[in-house]
């Protein structure tokens, strides 16, 4: 009853959906200009991000606001702290286009094995059903070559969902890099990694089966894909268009600020952000008191919490890309003097 009563205040008067116009609406409100990374960032290379996730459920309260950068990484992080929307903001407009080619492989999927098949266009290996454990299934698809015919149908089909079912008013560079993107998925398959498509990165790369095998700090698995209640919470998220993605620079006037508007016109708060590293590339600009500053406009309390990627913690040590968590509220109050 408890974790249900703070639930219900995190969320405050947050939609129960959004109207396919409404969606779209709120990108365009939300959105700024777009920028420029080093790379595409299909996929995350932060192998041991699952590690904060037994601690990040202890302090994180579910059905409020969830913030976040980047790819697929969002989705495990998600799928564990249960918001009741969520708001991923990347400075690329790549990142949006991305984020929507998700929503529409999410919403024409019956189950984790079917995603699979579509997100890599190759055919389903019989044997797969529900309850199916991530490494039966992703063993099982890293054994069957791409499909030339699946690829083009499931674009097709992608379009579609984005276009006639949705009607959301996509440019025609939005058009052309979704399918570009479709297209390193199809080439590189399970096998995809953060530098395949542009061979950027450090010598060490997780695959995106890597990825959905990883485990938290206690040797459980919890990404997205690993079961049937994560996926299907996502798809439903997602088909109630409350995966919102925007574009915006985390120190620019505008996207994080009108979040925060969004929310607190809602009297709902941001339970969890996740930052990735984008804070070191901050503090190189000399912008990082900007975006704190943006985040203090943010509607916060005292579980609100800080996700961010490093190569250590509280929980973990070693080379590989891990996870730390920090309290937002605290941090911001004090982040004058860094």
């Amino acid at each position: 009853m408890l974790s249900s009563t703070l639930a219900v205040s995190a969320a405050g008067k947050l939609p129960a959906r959004l109207t396919d116009a409404e969606f779209w609406t709120l990108i365009a409100d939300l959105s700024e200009p777009g920028g420029t990374f080093r790379s595409d960032n299909l996929l995350s290379n932060e192998a041991r991000f699952q590690f904060i996730l037994p601690e990040l459920g202890s302090v994180a309260r579910p059905g409020g606001a969830y913030m976040g950068v980047g790819p697929e990484q969002n989705f495990t992080y998600i799928a564990a702290v249960r918001p009741a929307i969520a708001f991923i903001v990347d400075i690329r407009r790549g990142n949006l286009d991305l984020q929507l080619m998700y929503k529409a492989l999410f919403e024409l999927s019956a189950d984790r094995a079917d995603f699979v098949s579509r997100l890599f266009s190759r055919k389903r290996p019989t044997g797969l059903r529900a309850g199916s454990s991530a490494a039966q299934i992703f063993s099982a698809y890293l054994a069957v070559d791409p499909s030339d015919e699946l690829y083009g149908r499931n674009l097709k089909e992608i379009q579609r969902q984005l276009t006639s079912k949705h009607g959301f008013a996509l440019t025609a560079d939005d058009v052309t890099q979704i399918e570009s993107i479709y297209s390193a998925f199809f080439t590189f398959g399970p096998a995809i990694q953060y530098s395949s498509s542009e061979g950027l990165g450090s010598t060490y790369q997780p695959t995106y089966a890597d990825l959905m095998l990883a485990t938290d700090i206690n040797g459980r698995p919890r990404g997205y894909l690993t079961s049937d209640e994560a996926f299907a919470y996502l798809k439903d998220l997602e088909s109630r268009n409350l995966v919102v993605p925007v574009v915006g620079n985390f120190a620019g006037p505008k996207a994080i600020r009108a979040v925060g508007t969004y929310l607190k016109q809602r009297e709902s708060i941001v339970s969890v952000f996740y930052l990735s590293n984008v804070e070191q590339y901050l503090r190189l600009q000399r912008s990082w008191n900007t975006f704190c500053a943006n985040v203090a406009a943010l509607p916060l309390d005292d579980d609100s919490t800080f996700v961010r990627a490093g190569h250590g913690g509280r929980q973990a040590r070693g080379t590989a890309m891990t996870a730390e968590l920090g309290g937002m509220a605290a941090e911001v109050e004090g982040c004058g003097a860094r």
